[in-house]
Protein backbone atom coordinates (compact mmCIF):
# COMPACT_ATOMS: atom_id res chain seq x y z
CA UNK A 1 0.00 0.00 0.00
CA UNK A 2 1.19 3.09 -1.00
CA UNK A 3 0.30 6.34 0.99
CA UNK A 4 -0.09 10.01 0.31
CA UNK A 5 -1.37 12.70 2.25
CA UNK A 6 -4.16 15.56 1.97
CA UNK A 7 -3.25 19.04 3.44
CA UNK A 8 -4.90 22.07 4.52
CA UNK A 9 -6.86 23.22 1.91
CA UNK A 10 -7.77 20.07 0.74
CA UNK A 11 -4.87 19.71 -1.37
CA UNK A 12 -3.45 16.00 -2.44
CA UNK A 13 0.24 14.82 -2.02
CA UNK A 14 0.66 11.94 -4.67
CA UNK A 15 3.73 9.62 -3.81
CA UNK A 16 6.78 10.25 -5.81
CA UNK A 17 6.53 6.43 -7.05
CA UNK A 18 3.24 6.70 -8.05
CA UNK A 19 4.17 9.94 -10.14
CA UNK A 20 6.62 8.43 -11.61
CA UNK A 21 4.82 5.39 -12.85
CA UNK A 22 2.00 7.28 -14.12
CA UNK A 23 4.49 9.96 -15.70
CA UNK A 24 2.56 12.68 -13.96
CA UNK A 25 5.00 16.21 -13.56
CA UNK A 26 3.86 19.41 -12.34
CA UNK A 27 0.55 20.81 -13.50
CA UNK A 28 -0.74 17.59 -15.05
CA UNK A 29 -4.43 17.18 -14.28
CA UNK A 30 -5.78 13.80 -12.83
CA UNK A 31 -9.41 12.98 -12.80
CA UNK A 32 -10.39 11.27 -9.62
CA UNK A 33 -13.31 8.44 -10.10
CA UNK A 34 -15.44 7.33 -7.03
CA UNK A 35 -16.05 3.66 -7.30
CA UNK A 36 -18.36 3.29 -3.78
CA UNK A 37 -15.86 3.97 -0.91
CA UNK A 38 -12.66 3.57 -3.10
CA UNK A 39 -10.96 6.38 -5.66
CA UNK A 40 -9.26 5.77 -8.81
CA UNK A 41 -6.63 8.46 -9.80
CA UNK A 42 -6.79 8.57 -14.07
CA UNK A 43 -4.10 11.00 -15.66
CA UNK A 44 -5.78 13.20 -18.44
CA UNK A 45 -3.95 13.10 -21.44
CA UNK A 46 -5.41 16.09 -23.26
CA UNK A 47 -8.53 18.03 -22.82
CA UNK A 48 -10.26 20.48 -25.25
CA UNK A 49 -8.31 23.53 -24.11
CA UNK A 50 -4.92 21.83 -24.32
CA UNK A 51 -5.80 21.18 -27.99
CA UNK A 52 -7.13 24.61 -28.65
CA UNK A 53 -4.28 25.92 -31.79
CA UNK A 54 -3.96 22.46 -33.02
CA UNK A 55 -5.74 22.84 -35.91
CA UNK A 56 -5.21 25.58 -38.40
CA UNK A 57 -8.11 28.57 -38.46
CA UNK A 58 -9.55 28.45 -42.38
CA UNK A 59 -11.93 30.68 -43.87
CA UNK A 60 -15.54 30.74 -42.50
CA UNK A 61 -17.33 27.98 -44.67
CA UNK A 62 -20.71 28.76 -46.56
CA UNK A 63 -22.52 25.51 -45.44
CA UNK A 64 -25.55 26.91 -47.56
CA UNK A 65 -23.69 27.00 -50.60
CA UNK A 66 -22.22 23.46 -49.81
CA UNK A 67 -25.50 22.06 -48.94
CA UNK A 68 -26.47 22.93 -52.38
CA UNK A 69 -23.55 21.67 -54.43
CA UNK A 70 -24.14 18.22 -52.44
CA UNK A 71 -28.01 17.43 -53.32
Amino acid sequence: MIIGKVGRRGQLTVPRSVRRSLNLEEGDRIAFIQQGDQVILQPLTSTLLDLRGSIPVTEPQDFDAIREQVI
